[in-house]
């Protein structure tokens, strides 16, 4: 008991560190033209916790004056600004100074007044970048395909959900069928929610996701009980039905970041692409992992439990969060 405790004790404290890491969202910069040389600029940086990052928008070919005061929003704090710029920004560079000391990605998305829209991705190692002559397709699906990446591979509860799935599922083949209905589910309700046919409210829609993550956990513990469970007897229906509302994060996540004008389908099509490749990965690496383990072994018997404990424990903790942060 004094070991469970400890071990409980120990994931209660990490699990503030991780549910600031499930924020880190990135930074969104973008630009629409008014007129032949002038352009409104909304530069919105993500907050980590009380914490904003020191990254600041670096245009050289125009000058950038402010035109208000900064304003908090739910996770980001937004600046706007007014851009004049005498010879136009296609072909020239633009970039995010101090983007290289943190861990923050930036996607810039410009609109001109012909409707033609630009998507670009700066990261630490790339923090500036040549606006296009013209847009391209290809811009649009890179941007958009490691924005999925990103999200699923920083979304610790949906990965979370994923590796309970992998725990009890156990069969290979099986376990492919239970992650394409939840592939399935999950894509369905994002394309619903950005195309504007139905909403919930992000923070009970959150709470209920960590919440699903709990019930999972429970049927882990069921199952090294020996009981029968629902999640072991019909996964796929499982695994489809909490994906819908899992669907519902991703459009949050989506829905902060915006689709470029014109080009909706495609960045919708290649940002579920994203997610399903960051999830395909770490679903192989965790089955891989497991079946390595050597559960039968003395040595190994007495951690069986940890897994449903930790995941366990942490989902309850975000349940708690995100329900407290509604009141």
């Amino acid at each position: 008991m004094g070991k469970r405790f400890l071990i409980i004790s120990i994931l209660c404290y990490l699990s503030s560190f991780w549910g600031q890491a499930h924020e880190l969202r990135p930074a969104l910069l973008q630009i629409k033209q008014t007129d032949s040389i002038h352009y409104s600029v909304f530069w919105k940086i993500p907050r980590l916790g009380d914490k904003v990052p020191g990254i600041f928008v670096d245009i050289p070919s125009g000058q950038l004056q402010a035109s208000g005061q900064p304003s908090p929003t739910t996770g980001y704090i937004v600046y706007a600004y007014e851009l004049t710029a005498p010879d136009g920004i296609r072909g020239k560079r633009i970039g995010i100074e101090g983007l290289e000391n943190t861990l923050v990605d930036a996607l810039v998305s410009i609109q001109f007044l012909n409707g033609e829209g630009i998507s670009l991705m700066l990261q630490a190692d790339r923090t500036h970048a040549k606006v296009p002559e013209q847009a391209t397709t290809w811009n649009v699906i890179k941007t958009y395909t490691i924005l999925g990446i990103e999200h699923i591979l920083l979304g610790f509860d949906h990965l979370l959900f994923v590796l309970a799935l992998v725990l009890i599922i156990g069969q290979f083949s099986k376990l492919v069928k239970t992650i394409t209905a939840f592939t399935l589910a999950h894509s369905l309700t994002l394309a619903l929610v950005v195309l504007g046919h139905v909403s919930l409210p992000g923070p009970p829609v959150e709470a209920v996701i960590a919440l699903s993550i709990v019930f999972l956990a429970l049927e882990i513990l069921h199952l090294q009980h020996g009981r029968p469970t629902i999640t072991r007897r019909k996964p796929w229906l499982v695994a489809f039905t909490f994906g819908l509302l899992h669907g519902f994060g991703f459009a949050g996540a989506l829905s902060d970041i915006g689709l470029p004008h014109g080009e909706v389908p495609l960045a919708l099509g290649f940002f579920n692409l994203g997610v399903e490749l960051g999830q395909i990965a770490f679903v192989s690496v965790a089955w891989l992992l497991i079946q390595w383990i050597p559960w039968q072994r003395p040595i190994f018997r007495p951690l069986k439990k940890v897994p449903a404990y930790a995941i366990g424990t942490l989902a309850m903790f975000w349940t708690l969060e995100r329900i407290i942060g509604m009141i």
